[in-house]
């Protein structure tokens, strides 16, 4: 029985989360936990708890004043999200070239190929799960799991920034352009260019979002 509920928590969490990155909740607006569990058919206790998850990876808000609601996105805290991601990442990208396995590779490859297969057809929301995959293929490329879990915390509130931002299809493919190179230091351990590449990946994301947003 623990399991399931905890099961019905997994699946609850995935569906509202995409909810709030794709902007469907927009932020600052107020959650119903009633309609959220008349339309994903989820218990109200499987509802609670998934948002209880989506307020530790600061997705939601739950105060006594104002209930529930879909977390803003201010500048400070995107100062805060920033500050963090560009040294993690690049980190990251350092170490998943020191100790990327032949396995890892594979993987990071298979997932440049399919960017290379369905880049033309300019679907944004396809090329953003791209970019969210590779990402985390990078960080089980690493190696440690404290990074990992500490990463995909950020990958949410990050793809949620890139719906706030609107970014155009021509910016996206230019992100994920910059995979390949990636995929090319880690296969030559060249862990310097790697997290070069991958410091500047994040400092045009921030500069996108910071654009877009009317905080430059």
């Amino acid at each position: 029985m623990v399991e399931l509920e905890r099961i019905d928590t997994q699946k609850a969490y995935n569906l509202i989360k995409e909810k709030i990155i794709t902007l469907q909740l927009k932020p600052g607006a107020p959650i119903d936990e009633d309609a959220l569990c008349a339309e994903t058919g989820l218990t109200p206790t499987a509802v609670r708890e998934a948002l209880k998850w989506l307020a530790h990876d600061h997705l939601v808000d739950i105060t006594p004043r104002h209930g529930i609601r879909v977390a803003e996105a201010n500048p400070a805290e995107l100062r805060e999200l920033f500050e963090m991601r560009l040294p993690l990442e690049t980190l990251c990208a350092r170490m998943a070239a020191e100790r990327a396995t032949a396995d890892d590779i594979v993987v990071m490859d298979a997932l440049v190929r399919e960017y290379e297969r369905v880049k033309g057809a300019g679907n944004v929301d396809t090329l953003l799960d791209l970019d969210h995959r590779f990402h985390s293929a990078l960080a089980d490329a690493a190696h440690n799991r404290y990074m990992r879990e500490t990463l995909e915390r950020f990958f949410g509130l990050s793809e949620r920034l890139w719906y706030l931002a609107s970014p155009q299809i021509d910016w996206v493919l230019r992100a994920l352009d910059r995979h390949a190179e990636l995929v090319q230091a880690i296969k030559a351990r060249d862990a310097e260019r790697a997290a070069g590449l991958m410091h500047q990946h994040v400092l045009d994301f921030q500069a996108l979002v910071e654009r877009a947003l009317g905080l430059v």
